[in-house]
């Protein structure tokens, strides 16, 4: 990575980092671009430049899980498989947002801030709608399946978000993988025979 990616990185985690500590002291609603801009040290154009608002900031794994998820080509040939691959992907990501190391506090931002659960439920929307789209475009579905499984598989995203939340919430520490992983097993079993 050269010095200017370095940079580039270094201001998005900047700009993410001032959002987070101000949202969690002072809220939501108090929280403009000025007070980011001010708090990192620079304009609130440069802000502009790396997010388009501040709950992007917030959550900017949101709008690469976009980008991340509508570039996937399912190897999988059936609505199963490729629900399989996609579901993977979804994993992976979920994986590199854990990592990242704010998963706890954006969290807990999301169970306190009923304005930011309505920024992440219009994200979501727009994903399926951006995942479905790819999908009808690689030919191999029905338009109506194609967005089923776009459907389907964001929700074990957010079933998973929403578990961890839940466990945040009761003070119980837990893994969010092992969320995710959960409600991938469950998704599967809704679908198996009853035998």
């Amino acid at each position: 990575m050269g010095i200017r990616e370095r940079h580039r990185a270094q201001m998005f985690r900047d700009i993410r980092d001032a959002a987070l500590d101000l949202v969690e002291a002072q809220g939501l609603a108090a929280t403009t671009i000025s007070h980011i801009a001010s708090r990192v040290g620079i304009s609130e154009r440069t802000v502009f430049r790396y997010y388009a608002s501040k709950e992007d900031a917030l959550m900017p794994a949101q709008t690469g899980l976009v980008a991340s998820m509508t570039e996937v080509k399912p190897a999988g040939v059936d609505a199963a498989g490729i629900l399989a691959d996609l579901v993977e992907t979804f994993r992976e990501n979920f994986a590199f947002e854990v990592a990242s190391g704010v998963f706890r506090r954006i969290t807990r931002l999301l169970v306190k801030e009923p304005e930011l659960m309505r920024f992440v439920a219009r994200q979501e929307r727009d994903l399926v709608e951006a995942l479905g789209a790819s999908l009808i475009e690689l030919d191999q579905l029905p338009p109506t399946r194609a967005m089923l499984l776009a459907e389907v598989a964001t929700a074990v995203w957010r079933v998973a978000w929403q578990s961890f939340a839940r466990d945040e919430l009761a003070g119980i520490t837990s893994n969010p993988m092992d969320h995710f992983d959960e409600a991938a097993r469950e998704l599967g079993q809704l679908f198996q025979p009853a035998g």
